[in-house]
């Protein structure tokens, strides 16, 4: 077993511990997740696994396949626990520009593309999670952003073969991880 395999398992681990208290709030009710913005992820995160496989991500991938399954789930959740209800345009304007931006990938037939188009399309999900985290800054775990800000990083350092394709999308979450982090902080401080 390699060190990149070992670290890749680290962040599948974190992954989980992440994951099991974030879904167990989910069912309890204490946590309202934004289904547009599961969605996006899940969906963009299994898009980025493949890519970053077929661009020799190895190991450092994993972490992000599991994550995107994982993702998937919740977005289950959202919709059947009808945790944020309140969409608003914005959120359908984050959501129609991040579902129109999908073929753009498909159709350059590029691991580069395809990551570029999904980390932005990506990114672009946390918009509505930002909005609602704003109004509403404990209605998200901060431990479990804190976690997954971790994860992204180990998945960074796990990763054997290091590119666009591979490092850009793990990046650029971790980068948006850090601004929700610090804004939830900061708006609970002002609560």
């Amino acid at each position: 077993m390699t060190i990149k395999e070992i670290l890749s398992g680290i962040a599948m681990l974190l992954t989980f511990i992440a994951f099991a208290p974030y879904i167990r709030s989910v069912l309890n009710g204490t946590v309202k997740p934004h289904i547009f913005s599961w969605a996006i992820w899940g969906i963009t995160t299994c898009s980025v696994f493949f890519a970053q496989l077929a661009d020799n991500g190895g190991a450092g991938a994993w972490a992000i396949g599991f994550s995107g399954s994982i993702t998937l789930f919740i977005a289950i959740l959202a919709y059947n626990k009808r945790g944020d209800i309140s969409i608003t345009p914005s959120d359908w304007a984050f959501f129609s520009a991040a579902l129109a931006a999908l073929p753009i990938w498909f159709f350059t037939n590029n691991p580069i593309w395809a990551v570029m188009v999904l980390t932005t399309v990506d990114l672009l999900g946390f918009g509505p999670t930002i909005r609602k985290t704003w109004h509403h800054p404990y209605s998200e775990s901060l431990t479990f952003m804190v976690l997954f800000l971790l994860r992204n990083l180990l998945v960074l350092t796990a990763l054997e073969h290091y590119s666009v394709t591979t490092a850009l999308f793990p990046a650029a979450v971790a980068a948006a991880l850090t601004g929700l982090i610090v804004m939830m902080v900061w708006r609970r401080n002002q609560i």
